[in-house]
């Protein structure tokens, strides 16, 4: 078989949880998860298919009502009737009871759930939107799971078609508890697993003939400029790609092209030692041609005799050339360097076996043959259906450099969730067509810092090169500053990994999972969570001219609010539109929110557990986050956790702790340098201990954020920092206006004359009126409303 690696199944129900009948069987797998089968043969699936792989939950308590005609499953949540006759609108209904109280609806065989939908399989040659395929999350209170196409898995790790047509559906029915099913989903499909921490960091793409010298140059240009990135993605052009026309184009190849890469190791080694990650692309849809040096033994492997030399055609239903295609055209490269491959499926779902994709195939035997050393797996593909989260990281496909395609993806990316689909990977900046424009491609970066995976690509034109530096200097300032950002989050993205893998909560989520009967947040369909502590709202959109600020409208939820960048406090439970310029985007974190950053004040490419880092302590309400490391980040089933807490207690005199980490304590380094950055407080008396001793500490007053530098922190060490009294304060408000009002492109009176009226009226809804009384510029008018309109 090409792999010993396996996923780890439990696909047979307990006995309790099943009802069956001559032909149907239903497994109620949970009070709200029941599997609904019809085989008129009366033969069920018990192997793991393509999506499914475990249904041993623990039996729910349900009734049963029964007689010779009639059968009826009673939940705490859901009522299923049933005719005992074939599957029919008629005949199979299940009615879901919210645990809310509130109202749910009816679901009758053979309708399609009104879902809120999930991903889809790519963005090649869409400018913009497109249809999503169904999710299992819905405001209805029910969805659907179509599991009756998927091939089942058998004993020996291989696929098979099932051997019967049988109905095969899981009834999703958890009213808006959104949380809960999609935990439930994972533990019916498979987990998210780890991706090592390396994936987290600013990934380098393009589609360009790069030589070697050319690749080691401008890694060495970043590196010089302090622009941070942890995986070089090196397109087809690899290998070599012109080949003899009657052997067909030179998309698929696997022989290194040793005019742009003469020593391919030796090239490969050189990228570990910048700390950076190696994939190469993948097109294997032509098999393998005579024209590669691999071909004789690739011939050898499969037993082809002879002098005549057939093109050998791919063919991944064959075992045999399953295997000799890890073994003779991978294995050997992973040898010399590479560390995951970019598995560039474009040609299509159909196989020689029926109803087998291709893409599933590649995606699910790539994954575990990355498993082989004991590494932790990774593959780069496209999305293959429900399921697919098992095999991250997804490509979204040949993205359009344009407008449209950047204003879908924060939507496609959130709402994915749906499919429990985590990890996307999108073309930032656009990959093809489209146009050059400096400010779409900031706002793209900047979406991309704070997206699952953030990558970097363009196509093989001479013009497209996302290099910070190809753009006009404002622009080239805010990519940099946002790419060092990313590696600065990586502290953060890294525990939000471990949340994903353990918990079933991707880093990425739609507004309405925290706030599910809240109408308006259903209605900010670019707007998600980040993790647990933050709320993020791209600008999609140009900026105004006159004002020099974009807007984008959303939505906060009950509680205050701290805007990452400037400090402004929002009141939550309302809509707002946010206005800012080409440096910034809305990201606001809840007061009491603490994200651990990785300090980068001295510049490194690597991404290990930091030995510098920087704490931003949102002030204002009590808080805690938990930052989690394990030993090395890639090593597969053996990771050894060390979890440090830090608290806010927001009370007469607040109080920030360090607590001493709890667990491998040799994952992390024995000291540490901290820079604790309490947002919005005041200047005043601060104290500081350590394992309560009072120490001296340095520590600043800038712009209200309170910065304190301690030096040589142990592990097992306590630090506490109170402060004299729990008052907030936002940055000085007329600064920001006039900031805002120098960078306006409106006339010099008109500057003036809103300043001094501004500094002159202590009251805000004078200040609104005057405003709106002059007709101004929406964009005018909004920005200065915001930024006078905190709750403080």
């Amino acid at each position: 078989m090409i792999t010993k690696q396996r996923l780890t199944t439990a696909p047979i129900a307990r006995s309790e949880s099943i009802l069956l009948g001559e032909k149907y069987r239903f497994t109620v797998l949970t009070s709200r998860l029941i599997r609904m089968e019809y085989n008129e043969q009366g033969k069920f699936e018990d192997l793991p298919s393509q999506t499914v792989i475990n249904r041993d939950f623990a039996t729910p308590a349900f009734e049963v009502y029964e007689t010779e005609e009639y059968l009826e499953i009673q939940t705490s949540e859901l009522l299923l009737k049933y005719d005992k006759k074939a599957f029919s609108g008629n005949g199979l209904s299940v009615h879901v009871n919210d645990i809310s109280g509130r109202y749910m609806k009816t679901w009758h065989y053979g309708e399609v759930p009104k879902d809120l939908k999930g991903t889809a399989r790519t963005l090649d040659d869409i400018n913009g939107a497109l249809p999503l395929e169904p999710g299992i999350l819905s405001k209805e209170g029910y969805a659907l799971l179509d599991d009756s196409k998927s091939l089942e898995s058998t004993e020996d790790g291989w696929i098979s078609p099932r051997l019967t047509q049988t109905i095969d559906l899981y009834f999703f029915g958890y009213g808006r508890d959104y949380w809960q099913a999609l935990k439930d989903f994972y533990h019916l499909t498979g987990a998210m697993p780890l991706l090592p921490r390396f994936a987290l960091g600013n990934w380098w793409s393009r589609y360009h003939p790069y030589s070697e010298q050319d690749y080691k140059t401008l890694m060495t240009e970043f590196k010089n400029k302090e622009i941070p990135f942890a995986v070089s993605v090196i397109d087809m052009d690899w290998h070599i790609t012109k080949i003899d026309p009657k052997y067909g184009s030179g998309w698929t190849g696997y022989t290194w092209n040793k005019e742009l890469f003469p020593d391919p190791q030796g090239f490969m080694g050189w990228l570990h030692d910048q700390n950076l990650k190696v994939t190469l692309n993948l097109h294997p849809a032509d098999g393998v041609r005579p024209s590669e040096a691999m071909y004789p033994e690739m011939k050898a492997a499969l037993g082809i005799e002879g002098e005549r030399n057939p093109m050998i055609p791919f063919d991944f239903t064959d075992p045999t050339f399953a295997d000799a295609y890890f073994k003779v055209l991978h294995h050997p490269y992973e040898e010399m360097g590479v560390d995951f491959w970019w598995i560039d499926w474009q040609q299509g779902a159909h196989s020689k076996v029926e109803g087998l994709d291709p893409l599933w195939m590649l995606n699910h035997y790539h994954y575990l043959d990355n498993a082989k050393h004991g590494k932790r797996p990774l593959t780069f593909s496209r999305y293959a259906g429900a399921g697919s989260h098992r095999y991250p990281i997804g490509f979204s496909g040949d993205t359009h450099a344009t407008w449209e395609s950047l204003q879908f993806q924060p939507y496609f990316t959130a709402n994915a969730s749906n499919i429990g689909y985590g990890w996307w990977s999108h073309d930032i900046g656009g990959h093809m067509y489209g146009y050059k424009d400096d400010e779409m491609v900031t706002r793209w970066i900047q979406f991309g810092v704070f997206s699952p995976i953030n990558r970097l690509h363009s196509s093989d034109n001479v013009f497209s090169g996302k290099e910070p530096w190809n753009y006009a200097p404002p622009f080239e300032q805010a990519m940099e500053k946002f790419l060092r950002l990313r590696h600065r989050l990586i502290p953060y993205l890294y525990s939000m990994n471990k949340r994903a893998h353990e918990q079933g909560k991707p880093i990425v989520a739609p507004m309405y999972y925290n706030n599910p009967w809240n109408e308006d947040a259903y209605q900010v369909q670019n707007q998600y969570y980040f993790g647990t502590e933050l709320i993020v709202a791209p600008i999609t959109e140009p900026v105004e001219r006159r004002s020099q600020v974009a807007e984008v409208s959303a939505w906060l939820p009950e509680g205050d609010w701290v805007d990452f960048f400037t400090g402004q406090i929002y009141s939550g439970n309302t809509r707002v539109t946010f206005y800012r310029g080409i440096n910034e985007i809305p990201v606001l974190a809840r007061m009491g929110s603490i994200v651990p950053l990785a300090d980068l004040t001295t510049f490194t490419n690597a991404i290990n557990n930091p030995s510098q880092l920087e704490l931003r302590v949102f002030a204002g309400a009590s808080g805690q986050f938990t930052m989690w490391e394990d030993h090395n980040n890639e090593q597969y089933g053996q990771e050894s956790w060390l979890g440090t807490e830090y608290e806010l207690a927001w009370q007469e005199r607040p109080t920030f702790t360090i607590h001493p980490a709890q667990g491998e304590l040799a994952v992390a380094p024995e000291y540490r340098d901290y820079r604790i950055v309490l947002v919005n407080v005041p200047q005043q008396q601060v104290t500081v201990t350590v394992n309560n001793e009072l120490v001296e500490a340095e520590y600043q007053w800038s712009k209200q954020e309170l910065t304190i530098l301690l030096k040589n922190v142990r592990n097992t060490d306590m630090i506490q920092v109170t402060l004299e009294h729990n008052r907030v304060e936002e940055r000085d408000k007329l600064k920001r206006v006039y900031d805002f009002l120098h960078r306006a492109q409106i006339e010099f009176n008109l500057k003036l004359e809103l300043y001094n009226m501004i500094c002159g009226e202590p009251n805000f809804s004078k200040v609104v009126r005057n405003l709106e009384s002059r007709k101004l510029d929406a964009h005018i008018v909004g920005t200065i409303v915001e930024i006078l309109g905190s709750t403080i």
